[in-house]
């Protein structure tokens, strides 16, 4: 078994998507297994995003992730890292597979609905970030 890290973005939240998007993550066969929403500062947006610090979408992009709560999520399932990632679809909802959340629910290239750890290493890393040992059910 494998965890990863889900973010249901400020986009998402605001327009009550989370239980939505919940439940297709659940159908895909992933099981929920830490669960919080919370709100970002900018502070720690950027602490989460350090490894885009140097890219030129790092300031709006942490705006946006402390504009609002967000839906952490705590995943586990086979292969879930790679599992996730095909049902998040794309980082542009336009070029997202029909089907992917990122396709159903992104706004645009910034507000795409969804984060989702990018490999094994990453989402030990993330998910550390906001969920410690006793917050993720075994």
């Amino acid at each position: 078994m494998q965890d990863t890290l889900a973010i249901i973005k400020p986009d998402a939240v605001a327009r009550d998507l989370a239980g939505e998007i919940l439940a297709a993550v659940q159908a895909a066969g992933l099981r929920i297994v830490g669960l919080k929403m919370l709100r970002l500062s900018k502070a720690q947006a950027q602490g989460f995003y350090a490894v885009h610090a140097e890219r030129p979408f790092f300031d709006s992009l942490t705006d946006y992730m402390a504009s609002g709560p967000v839906v952490c999520v705590a995943l586990r399932g086979e292969d879930a890292v790679a599992r996730y990632r095909a049902l998040m679809g794309a980082t542009n909802p336009e070029q997202a597979e029909p089907g992917t959340l990122r396709h159903k629910y992104g706004q645009s290239l910034e507000a795409n609905a969804v984060h989702g750890s990018d490999g094994p290493d990453t989402a030990a890393v993330e998910l550390a970030f906001f969920f410690n040992k006793l917050e993720i059910v075994e």
